[in-house]
């Protein structure tokens, strides 16, 4: 089992990738970003314990999960953030672990990996997917149908990702695909950087 990484800043087409690899064949993929938000009602206990760790509610009064509750009270407090992160991370890990069992080449697909001490070490390869700032801001003001200040101070807190962009180096990062054409280029420059990276991959799919 070898894990491909696969990054980028909001509307940098990360998830474009992923879906024209897993038509290609690579379809042992796991969306980190989602994931986390099943575990949050999947785990018995977990929603509890972030209650008690951050001293508020995210469960209305019938018991019922509240993402705004839990989005509002860590989105400008880096410090509540990381005691959340300290409790889901290990649920994560230990998902992704039992997904990939068995699997050759395994896409963990997130926005945030690289920013957080929890994944040090724990790609094989990692592709950052990029464009610049301004075409990622209109790409996620039309798919999530929101302002562009909403939207840029969503991407204020992708620090990282930010100065990737702005040219800055990263020595985890293996590849660069460069999200700004068409489909057809986005996807001669995808299947050369999987071949730069893995050689013959299609052999490694399971």
């Amino acid at each position: 089992m070898r894990i491909l990484v696969i990054t980028g800043g909001i509307g940098s087409g990360k998830s474009m990738v992923c879906r024209i690899l897993a038509e290609k064949g690579l379809t042992a993929q796991y969306n980190a970003d989602a994931k986390v938000k099943e575990l949050y009602t999947k785990v018995p206990g977990l929603l509890e314990s972030i209650e008690k760790t951050l001293g508020c509610p995210v469960r209305d009064a019938a018991g019922k999960f509240v993402p705004q509750w839990l989005a509002q009270r860590i989105f400008s407090d880096r410090q509540a953030l990381e005691r959340v992160e300290s409790l889901v991370f290990p649920y994560l890990l230990k998902d992704f672990r039992e997904f990939a069992q068995g699997k050759g080449i395994v896409i963990f697909e997130s926005a945030t990996v690289l920013e957080k001490k929890y994944f040090e070490d724990f790609a094989d390869k990692v592709i950052l997917v990029d464009a610049p700032v301004q075409l990622r801001l209109e790409r996620a003001c039309a798919r999530d149908g929101a302002d562009e200040e909403v939207i840029k101070a969503r991407m204020a807190n992708q620090i990282l990702m930010n100065t990737l962009s702005e040219g800055a180096s990263d020595s985890r990062i293996d590849a660069v695909i460069l999200n700004d054409g068409s489909i057809d280029i986005l996807e001669q420059r995808i299947e050369k950087t999987m071949s730069d990276l893995f050689g013959d991959w299609r052999k490694d799919i399971v």
